[in-house]
């Protein structure tokens, strides 16, 4: 045999793969086919304010690769949790679409909701600073209709085209994989910094709504503007809401990092043990309605999705009412499995030419293909649709179906001409006969350029904690940006947003706001366009304010599921504990007997109660109110503990309810790091060292309870 020749090169690998190394620092934007592009920023429409065209390859190329990035994980929502349920509508919606589901309130159509973060990955925390997913998928008589939306009303971006490159930027940095689930790093505001239609959208994230309490406290937004169009072809525009029955509440950033340490898992524990426990959480759909010919009466446009309509300007009617009511059997094959996608529509719903819009009804499906392994993930039965299926679609990976005859095929002759085509009178699908007349174009409408004004309505809008808590937001965000450009020019955006805001922030940067003059914000810009038609205005008119945008006077709606820990020792007063449980049980809270040890504790009495937690399992972060019974030894024992100690000063840091009685009022004394009579005289803080009243002082604590939080006891910024 002959000798084996050793390579000539030892290093030819090494050098192949360095030159398959892109390097992406002075060259021009090319396609994969190495085109070079001019612009984008912008999808190919029919008319700046026209339909996204298919035959857009540049659009379709980007977002086609962006959607095969990962498998089988999603690429954006990936940690999710989902339940079971039913929608019925109030009454009859007739006069707005011809939509079955919204006729009969007799009915009751089943329902799959997926709650998600975008950022991170499956493993990451539920408390990430995020935006919310919040999918619904109706099984309907007429098939399934997906109202694909978030917790948001507004999004960061105006056209799909921008989607890879926004998700590109906010995922950790591809270098070094860092960091997970979170958008405080250099690459996400270095997008944000030179894409201004994003700040309205910054808000929102930089808000509460961002890290709220449950997913059962959370609105629901279908963002996009869609069309109803009822049985004689009249139609309107709608925008989606989800408002739910407990309210909107949420944590505060001390207490999202914290609960992320003790359970990340604590929006989809909330969730689940919410419905096993036959608290099931409901949402209210709401819509608001545009007549045609009030397009264009607004200073937004409708198309825009970094918009919203004001509920002062368009009321939201609340036409019908979702119960979630059982959790899922199996996480992967339903939760992980489910398939959205806004092109799911049925009869009586349509689509606007939004450009964000009609770009995820390319993306979705595509998507599913990679993750889900083929063209035939509507035969995994969460997805399912109760209506029955008929078309010449065969074959396939992992095809279920077994189809019959000879035909697959349409129009035929051999089946009779079955499977028929369905007028509308017989429930079939027609789209809105829209006019579309304008030239085929990559460009913006200038009806979207107005970046500025709704994000000051948003800042203008919430409460003073609400906006002390936007510029900590910021201050953190910004804070952990390493490039000082960046900040500068986010510095820049946020002082047209309001002067008070871009000072309060810079001066937690130790910065100054940098003059607006002369400043070129948008270097996106297409190749040949004229960077004046671009860049963003400040805007300088009285927006008002939008009692619907701040979260500061949620509903009274009781105390029903609201989480309430008693700290308790050996020796606890066993009437006081008595007396507490009752009139909570009763009200539908859920009680939490904390101690410094798990098993039993013994009360004044000798009675021996199971305790719920210890400790060092448990904390003050993951309730929503404290409680503290009397019991000389008991309270003894528990100042022992700094754990306890703790407990209590997290509570009142985060403004939460704190109740005492008897002794137990010497805890919280012990527990005040600024002074017992602060404390004690604070809002919010419900005692009593006079056991006699006890029913009081109970009745005093569950009303605090009922209004959640009690914001005076938070340090003003400077």
């Amino acid at each position: 045999m002959g000798k084996i020749k050793e390579p000539e090169n030892t290093n030819t690998k090494v050098e192949e793969l360095a030159q398959n190394r892109l390097d992406s620092q002075d060259q021009y934007l090319t396609t994969n086919q190495g085109l070079r592009v001019s612009d984008d920023q912008n999808s190919l429409k029919a008319g700046p304010r026209g339909a996204t065209l298919l035959e857009d390859f540049l659009l379709r190329e980007k977002i086609t690769h962006f959607d095969h990035e990962r498998i089988p994980e999603r690429i954006v929502h990936a940690r999710g949790a989902a339940a079971h349920g039913y929608f019925q509508v109030y009454e009859g919606q007739s006069e707005l679409t011809r939509a079955h589901f919204l006729q009969d309130p007799s009915v009751k159509t089943p329902v799959f909701v997926r709650f998600s973060t975008v950022a991170g990955s499956r493993g990451s925390s539920d408390l990430a600073r995020d935006v919310r997913g919040f999918a619904v998928k109706f099984y309907t008589q007429e098939g399934n209709f997906d109202l694909v939306g978030n917790n948001m009303p507004v999004f960061f971006i105006q056209d799909a085209i921008k989607f890879p490159d926004f998700v590109h930027a906010v995922k950790p940095e591809p270098n070094n994989e860092i960091p997970q689930a979170a958008s405080a790093h250099d690459t996400f505001w270095d997008f944000i910094s030179i894409t201004p239609e994003s700040m309205h959208m910054i808000m929102w994230v930089m808000s509460d709504r961002a890290i709220p309490r449950s997913y059962r406290m959370m609105e629901g937004f279908g963002v996009h503007t869609f069309r109803f169009i009822n049985a004689e072809g009249k139609a309107r525009f709608v925008k989606f809401h989800w408002k739910p029955l407990l309210g909107v509440h949420s944590v505060v950033w001390d207490e999202a990092q914290l609960i992320s340490g003790r359970d990340p898992d604590f929006h989809r524990r909330d969730l689940w043990d919410a419905i096993e426990g036959g608290a099931y959480p409901e949402w209210e759909l709401g819509v608001q309605i545009v007549e045609e010919e009030d397009e264009h009466k607004f200073d937004f446009d409708l198309l825009d999705s970094t918009k919203l309509i004001p509920e002062e300007l368009v009321p939201v009617i609340r036409i019908g009412k979702m119960t979630l009511n059982h959790n899922p059997d199996n996480y992967f094959a339903e939760t992980e499995q489910v398939a959205f996608h806004l092109g799911h529509l049925v009869p009586g719903l349509d689509f606007t030419n939004d450009p964000l819009l009609q770009g995820r009804l390319f993306s979705y499906t595509d998507t599913q293909l990679s993750r889900l392994g083929g063209p035939n993930f509507q035969e995994i039965p969460i997805n399912r649709p109760i209506a029955p299926v008929h078309n010449g679609q065969r074959d396939g990976h992992m095809r279920q179906t077994i189809n019959t005859g000879r035909t697959s095929y349409n129009p035929n002759t051999l089946s009779g001409g079955c499977p028929f085509q369905a007028g509308q009178d017989m429930g079939g699908f027609t789209s809105y006969a829209e006019r579309i007349d304008g030239q085929k174009v990559r460009a913006r409408s200038k009806s979207f350029l107005d970046h500025y004004s709704q994000a000051k309505l948003f800042w203008n809008s919430q409460s003073d904690h609400e906006k002390t808590h936007l510029v900590k937001a910021l201050r953190f965000e910004l804070g952990k940006v390493a490039v000082e450009a960046i900040q500068q020019r986010m510095l820049i955006h946020l002082a047209q947003i309001d002067a008070q805001l871009a000072s309060r922030v810079a001066t937690g940067l130790g910065m100054d706001v940098p003059c607006w003059e002369g400043v070129q914000l948008n270097l996106g810009v297409p190749a040949d366009a004229d960077p004046a038609d671009y860049q963003p205005t400040p805007t300088r008119k009285d927006v008002g304010r939008s009692a619907a945008l701040s979260m500061a006077n949620p509903p009274k709606v009781g105390i029903k599921t609201r989480q309430v820990a008693i700290l308790a020792a050996d020796g606890v007063d066993a009437t006081g504990l008595t007396t507490l449980k009752e009139a909570l049980s009763q009200q539908g809270a859920i009680i939490g007997l904390v101690a410094p040890h798990l098993g039993k504790i013994k009360t004044s009495s000798g009675e021996a109660i199971k305790v719920d937690a210890s400790l060092q399992t448990a904390a003050s972060v993951l309730f929503d109110a404290v409680y503290v019974p009397g019991g000389q030894a008991s309270v003894e024992a528990l100042k022992q503990e700094p754990d306890a100690l703790r407990f209590v000063h997290e509570a009142f840091m985060h403004c939460k309810p704190l109740g005492a009685s008897g002794e137990g009022v010497s805890l919280l004394k012990a527990a005040a790091h600024g002074g017992a009579e602060a404390l004690l005289s604070s809002d919010g803080v419900i005692t009593s060292e006079n056991t006699s009243s006890l029913a009081e002082l109970v009745t005093g604590f569950m009303d605090a309870m009922e209004q959640g939080r009690f914001w005076s006891r938070e340090k003003p910024l400077p």
